[in-house]
């Protein structure tokens, strides 16, 4: 950046504008800004930035979260329609006449396509939205604290009984 601009983006600067704004007000590269400002002394505060990103992410993960709820729900509807009554239709042949029949549940086809599209939601809401797992790691390390204290008192015992007299 020439130096007649140094006092247009210094004045920029003190406005409180980031190096992107200045960038678009003078037209010129984001990059050269930078390089401009580091030789100039000239800092930009991204606290205001890093707030501004998370903000961003929290309502991204709360709006996951909807949706994934959104899901769960959709797949429930698409599983409950497996076991409801289902009209078919047929509009055709050689006098175009319209038939349908109401049956009492979906054909073996549409029951599996029902299922596939009811599972696929609920994967991708998992994926959205993953249910909170323990690690069992505490779980287990009771398990073994138990097992260890078992084994001492079982050795305990086998050493106070009396010796047969068996070598």
């Amino acid at each position: 950046m020439s130096e007649d601009k140094w006092d247009t983006m210094r004045a920029l600067h003190a406005e409180g504008l980031g190096r992107n704004a200045i960038a678009r007000e003078m037209g010129i590269a984001p990059a050269a800004i930078s390089r401009t400002a580091a030789r100039l002394g000239l800092t930009f505060d991204r606290s205001k930035m890093q707030a501004a990103t998370a903000a961003r992410l929290a309502d991204l993960a709360e709006r996951r979260s909807l949706l994934a709820e959104d899901l769960i729900s959709d797949a429930e509807k698409l599983r409950a329609r497996v076991w409801e009554p289902r009209l078919y239709w047929d509009w055709g042949g050689k006098d175009h006449d319209y038939d349908d029949k109401l049956a009492d549940e979906p054909t073996a086809g549409d029951q599996r396509a029902l299922m596939g599209a009811a599972g696929m939601a609920i994967d991708r809401s998992l994926k959205l939205a993953p249910p909170e797992v323990s690690s069992g790691v505490d779980t287990a390390k009771s398990m073994l604290g138990s097992i260890g204290e078992a084994l001492a008192q079982f050795v305990q015992a086998e050493d106070q009984q009396p010796d047969d007299g068996e070598a």
